[in-house]
C-alpha cells in the first residue's frame, strides 16, 4: 500500500531549478497573480530575473473586466527581469497596450531579441512611439505583429535600426477580393535584407512587390503568403520561389490550426452608408486562437 507521504508528495521538496521550470511554463499574469502568493520559497523563485527572460502576458478575457491593471502588472515584469528580458508577448490588450508601454519596454530592454503584438488597437501605440522604442532594441532578431497598425513607414524605422531582424511577421484580415499595393513589400525588401522568416498573411501586395522582396532579401528560407490573393506566383517570380525557399506557403494553401483569423471578408460588404471605416476589427472576431503557440518555450520552432 502507499504511504500517505507518497501519495501527497511535499512540492517545497522538489528541487530549485525543477520548480522553476514548472512554474515558467505559466503565464506571467498567473505568476503575478497567484503562483507568487502561495508560499515563500515560490515568491523566491518568482523574483529571480532568470524567470523572466521571455514575458507571455497573455490575456484570455474582457479587458474591462480584469480586477488589475495589465499595463502595471506588463511593466512589473519587466522591472522584474532586470534588464535580461530576450523575448515578450503582449497579446489582447487593446485596452492596456500603449505608448507609454512600448517605450516602457524599450528603455530597460536593451537585450530584446523577440517581440510579439497580438491585437493593439491603432489608436494605442502610435508609429512615433514604434521609432522610438525601435532605435532602443538594437539586438531585435524577431518582429511579430498580429491586427496591429503597423504600416510601410514602420517597416522601414523597424529594418533601419534592427538590423539583425530575421523574422517579421505582419498578420491582417484578409479579403476576397482585396485593393493591390506594393507598399509594405516594397519597405520590406529596402530595409530588412538579413531575413530568413517572412509572413505576410492577408497581404495586399502582388507579384511585383514579391519580386523586390526575392531580390533584396537573399538569405530568405521560410515565407508564408497565405491569403495573399494578388499574388499568382506565375512565371520568373513562382520558379524563383520554388527554388529559392525552402519552406513555401502559397496564397490558397489551407489555414488549419494556425490561430489566424481565417474568415474572407468581401471589400464590397462595406457601402456608403456604413457608419464603420470599412476596416475589419479584429477585437470583435470569434476567430482568433492562439492556443498552438508557446510563446514561452525558448526553443519554439521559428521557422
Amino acid at each position: 500500500m502507499e504511504s500517505p507521504a507518497a501519495r501527497n508528495p511535499n512540492w517545497l521538496e522538489l528541487p530549485r531549478e525543477l520548480t522553476a521550470s514548472i512554474l515558467h511554463r505559466l503565464g506571467a499574469v498567473e505568476l503575478l497573480d497567484t503562483v507568487q502568493k502561495v508560499c515563500t520559497t515560490w515568491r523566491n523563485i518568482c523574483k529571480d530575473p532568470a524567470m523572466w527572460r521571455t514575458v507571455d502576458m497573455r490575456n484570455s478575457g474582457d479587458t474591462y473586466l480584469l480586477p488589475y491593471d495589465m499595463e502595471k502588472m506588463t511593466m512589473h515584469a519587466v522591472d522584474l527581469s532586470c534588464g535580461q528580458l530576450e523575448g515578450i508577448n503582449i497579446e489582447n490588450m487593446e485596452n492596456f497596450a500603449s505608448d507609454q508601454l512600448l517605450l516602457y519596454i524599450a528603455d530597460r530592454s536593451s537585450q530584446l531579441k523577440r517581440l510579439q503584438l497580438v491585437r493593439c488597437c491603432c489608436e494605442d501605440i502610435s508609429s512615433e512611439a514604434f521609432s522610438e522604442a525601435f532605435k532602443k532594441l538594437p539586438l531585435l532578431e524577431e518582429l511579430h505583429l498580429y491586427f496591429t497598425a503597423f504600416d510601410k513607414g514602420d517597416i522601414e524605422v523597424a529594418g533601419r535600426f534592427c538590423t539583425l531582424l530575421k523574422s517579421f511577421k505582419l498578420n491582417r484580415q484578409a479579403y476576397k477580393h482585396p485593393g493591390k499595393c506594393d507598399d509594405e513589400a516594397l519597405a520590406i525588401a529596402e530595409s530588412m535584407p538579413e531575413l530568413r522568416h517572412l509572413q505576410l498573411f492577408g497581404n495586399m501586395m502582388t507579384d511585383n512587390g514579391l519580386s523586390a522582396i526575392l531580390d533584396k532579401c537573399p538569405h530568405l528560407e521560410f515565407l508564408d503568403l497565405r491569403q495573399c490573393f494578388n499574388v499568382s506566383l506565375a512565371g520568373d517570380v513562382g520558379k524563383r520561389c520554388f527554388v529559392r525557399i525552402k519552406d513555401l506557403k502559397r496564397p490558397h494553401d489551407s489555414t488549419d490550426g494556425r490561430g489566424f483569423v481565417t474568415e474572407l471578408l468581401d471589400s464590397e460588404m462595406f457601402d456608403d452608408d456604413d457608419d464603420s471605416d470599412g476596416l475589419f476589427d479584429p477585437f470583435e472576431s470569434d476567430y482568433l486562437d492562439y492556443d498552438d503557440y508557446n510563446y514561452l518555450d525558448a526553443n519554439h520552432p521559428h521557422y
